[in-house]
């Protein structure tokens, strides 16, 4: 009879910890949340690899920070490339009302979304402290703005004190 050899051994030990592992260790889904899936928003075209992009691009929906913030990356430094207004981000066309899409891996309770041009805030939508379905999809009015604009998109949580964050890159008509 054949003896086995060391890299057997650690192999099937490997497999019998791997189930007890997985039930131990928080799974990545957790921290999973949203993003602005339509009009493509930069995290979205990351995914898509539509713009050349880093740690982003496999998770569009973490764009998470602290509520309050006013930055695509939500002060995150692994996601700076989203602050990056000069990475040729894909604009979209569209009128003076556009209709965001946010698609939702984890649906917290909402305290609300927030719509920004520039500094200025053109609409808030109430979550009602409600868990939205997977996919929730708010219709804005951009204020009269025309020309190239930068909505940043913001999903406030009910009950933490973050926030997700998305921009969305307009050529409004």
């Amino acid at each position: 009879m054949k003896k086995s050899s060391p890299r057997l051994a650690a192999v099937v030990a490997g497999l019998g910890i791997a189930p007890l592992l997985s039930a131990i260790l928080p799974a990545s889904a957790a921290h999973a949340h949203g993003y602005v899936s339509a009009p493509l928003s930069r995290q979205a075209q990351c995914a898509q690899r539509i713009v050349e992009c880093g740690a982003i691009q496999w998770e569009p929906q973490s764009v998470e920070g602290p509520k309050g913030l006013r930055s695509c990356s939500g002060g995150n430094a692994r996601f700076r490339e989203l602050d990056d207004d000069g990475k040729g981000w894909r604009v979209t066309s569209v009128g003076n009302t556009v209709t965001f899409t946010w698609t939702f891996t984890a649906r917290h309770r909402t305290l609300n979304y927030e719509y920004y041009v520039g500094d200025r805030r053109v609409a808030v939508v109430d979550g009602h402290g409600q868990q939205p379905p997977a996919t929730v999809s708010h219709t804005i009015g951009l204020g009269g703005v025309s020309g190239r604009q930068k909505v940043l998109a913001v999903w406030n949580i009910a009950d933490t004190a973050n926030a997700f964050y998305a921009c969305v890159d307009l050529e409004v008509r």
